[in-house]
């Protein structure tokens, strides 16, 4: 039995201490993918101020998330070594400076490098985030939590353009990124003073089994539905990105899309992605849907996106099926995070969420090159034709994850 069942069966906990605790933990997840959208909804403009192409922009995402890719597989160590408040509190002070460095960038380069650090900054959520809500959280609330969880993330990417698109035009983007880092100041503020919260005991890893648990600290890294986890993620990630960073400025080309009605394109996207994922959270209720959930979410988004890619579509009509499609992948969050669970030894979720999810980082750091080049070339269609295929295979991935599935014990 993991820690975390049988903590709450000698102490159960309330709805009340649940729901604080997962609102907590959202609100940092919600700064971590608003950080992850600091600069793509202001790509006209950096690209206009730096005199830069898209695949330089793209490559400040590379930056981003090639350093939020290291810091995510070293910090679950970290987490389950000196349990996940420091690391949290940590990560979001780093990315409110990061947020203020790159308001004030002279060149492309500073901006890079602060990019870089915001990376940093961005690297701990997930093996904080899923460690609090394993560790503290009631197993039977447990698919709620997680539910929750992808919607602030969902939040986060819809505020990022939601905010820092109307500053931009209201004064400048360099006013938008400085108010990204009051925000994010803001919310580490809450969380410093909801600290006791965020406390988890400790294992004893002086007793038998705690240091060895799955065969010793790497020893997860032998169980294979890990590494089919890990290539999902990074095919979602991939997905993610191409939505977020260009499939909306390709609607400009393709259907005529004015700029301002692209911004709220990914806004509308992310605020149906995350009604999706409260749907997912009911749907999970049983656990060997997983993979069907995920299967038809992502076969539908795929059929959405090829009509967006290829039909001739009135522009109104636009918004809607983004809408539809952020709908349809969405449900498949809670799944998602469902067979990630199950993959994970008993006290190694830090360093299991951290591996794992390190590949959103290198999907995030590899999608923004290969489609920006799409962009850079006017392959406006290849950019939809690379979306649906990453769809394909993350639906395939999904069922390969139950054929690799093993139960993890605990050696005695």
């Amino acid at each position: 039995m993991s820690s975390s069942t049988s903590n709450s069966a000698a102490s159960p906990v309330s709805l009340g201490q649940d729901a604080r605790l997962i609102g907590l933990v959202g609100g940092g997840h919600l700064m971590s993918h608003f950080s992850q959208l600091l600069l793509a909804p202001l790509f006209p403009w950096l690209k206009d101020a730096f005199q830069v192409g898209y695949i330089e922009l793209g490559f400040l995402m590379t930056v981003f998330f090639i350093a939020s890719c290291a810091t995510q597989a070293g910090s679950g160590f970290l987490v389950d070594r000196h349990g996940p408040r420091p690391i949290l509190l940590a990560g979001l002070a780093i990315l409110g400076v990061a947020a203020f460095g790159m308001a004030a960038s002279p060149s492309y380069w500073v901006l890079a490098f602060w990019t870089g650090l915001a990376g940093v900054g961005n690297g701990v959520f997930h093996p904080v985030d899923y460690t609090l809500l394993n560790r503290k959280v009631s197993p039977a609330r447990l698919g709620h939590a997680y539910s929750v969880h992808a919607i602030t993330g969902s939040l986060g990417w819809a505020l990022a353009p939601a905010l820092l698109v109307p500053l931009t035009i209201a004064f400048s983007w360099r006013v938008a990124l400085a108010g990204a880092g009051v925000l994010v100041f803001v919310v580490w503020a809450v969380l410093w003073l909801q600290r006791e919260r965020l406390q988890v005991p400790m294992p004893d890893r002086s007793a038998p089994g705690e240091s060895s648990a799955a065969g010793g600290s790497f020893g997860f890294l032998r169980i294979p539905s890990v590494w089919v986890c890990f290539w999902f993620f990074v095919c979602w990630a991939s997905v993610t990105t191409a939505v977020q960073a260009y499939a909306p400025h390709s609607t400009r080309y393709i259907h005529g899309v004015p700029v301002a009605l692209a911004a709220m394109c990914l806004t509308i996207y992310l605020l149906c992605s995350a009604a999706g994922t409260l749907l997912g959270g009911f749907l999970i209720s049983n656990p060997q849907r997983a993979e069907r959930i995920i299967g038809c979410g992502f076969g539908v988004a795929a059929l959405v996106a090829l009509v967006l890619g290829f039909a001739k579509l009135p522009v109104m009509a636009v918004p809607v099926l983004f809408g539809l499609m952020g709908f349809c992948s969405g449900t498949a969050g809670p799944s998602r995070d469902l067979l990630v669970k199950r993959s994970t030894p008993p006290n190694a979720s830090g360093r299991v969420y951290g591996v794992v999810y390190s590949g959103i980082d290198i999907g995030q750091a590899t999608a923004p090159l290969a489609f920006g080049l799409l962009m850079d070339r006017q392959n406006f269609h290849g950019v939809w034709i690379g979306l649906v295929a990453l769809q394909l295979l993350l639906i395939t991935s999904a069922f390969q994850m139950r054929r690799v599935q093993r139960p993890v014990a605990v050696p005695a």
